[in-house]
């Protein structure tokens, strides 16, 4: 089992930045990759930010330029620094883990961190 626990979305205006984190906690050894999706009102559920135990890394076209995802091993932690914001990325953010043990896949996801951004 992997718990994953996001914090730091808010309010903020439009070309400011944020900073989400995701603390994993559980079986962490297992864990393939880490990734960001973000979900809007009425919309479905779309991948931001995606980093493999590698360290490699996949975003969203969106995004790309803009947001940077990285991760603390040490911490057990990943991190959407999310940078010249605009209205459009306000959504709820899930933390997602994708998990094999035991020959098995698992997937996991937080409760989500809303993010705001005000024009």
């Amino acid at each position: 089992q992997v718990q994953l626990v996001e914090s730091g979305g808010g309010l903020v205006q439009a070309g400011g930045s944020l900073r989400l984190s995701c603390a994993a906690s559980g079986t962490t050894f297992s864990i393939n990759a880490i990734a960001w999706y973000r979900q809007a009102p009425g919309k479905q559920r779309d991948l931001v930010a995606l980093i493999s135990t590698t360290g490699n890394t996949n975003y969203a076209d969106s995004v790309k330029g803009r947001f940077t995802i990285s991760r603390d091993n040490a911490k057990n932690t990943v991190y959407l620094q999310m940078n010249s914001l605009t209205p459009e990325d306000t959504a709820v953010y899930y933390c997602n883990a994708v998990s094999y043990y035991t020959g098995a896949r698992y997937e996991y996801w937080g409760r989500g961190a809303q993010v705001t951004v005000s024009s």
